[in-house]
């Protein structure tokens, strides 16, 4: 028999918290932690791996649009 291994949701790496993050907003956060991610369907997880890969396209535009302001406002300041 194998033994299910409790997940810590607190102690969690950045790319694991969204992951979890996008199961939650998916309504599928219980199912994982009941039953793993080997109960999802294909559908399922490809959805998550989806919205994954979106959010980090944001995120690193959005750092980038960041660090092209603080730029913009060294030049103006020298």
């Amino acid at each position: 028999m194998s033994k299910k291994k409790k997940i810590d949701l607190t102690n969690l790496e950045p790319e694991e918290q969204l992951k979890y993050e996008i199961a939650e907003e998916l309504g599928l956060l219980d199912k994982v932690v009941a039953d793993g991610w080997k109960s999802l369907s294909a559908k399922e997880t490809g959805r998550i791996g989806g919205l994954m890969t979106k959010k980090k396209k944001e995120m690193k535009a959005k750092a980038q649009k960041e660090v092209e302001g603080r730029e913009v406002l060294v030049e103006e300041l020298l």
